[in-house]
């Protein structure tokens, strides 16, 4: 499940980052895009644990 979970909210973190960040251009879009990742990573890991516990 904490897979599952994390994959989903990592791909749409770097689906919102790259359309935040394509508005200025393609590098910024990548930098804000691997933030999102991290930020999706980090939320799925969060929504796993609290549903598992």
């Amino acid at each position: 499940m904490k897979k599952l979970l994390v994959l989903i909210f990592s791909a749409a973190g770097s689906a919102v980052g790259w359309w935040i960040g394509a508005h200025v251009g393609v590098m910024t879009a990548f930098m804000v895009s691997m933030v999102g990742v991290g930020i999706g990573i980090w939320g799925g890991a969060r929504l796993a644990q609290r549903l598992e516990g």
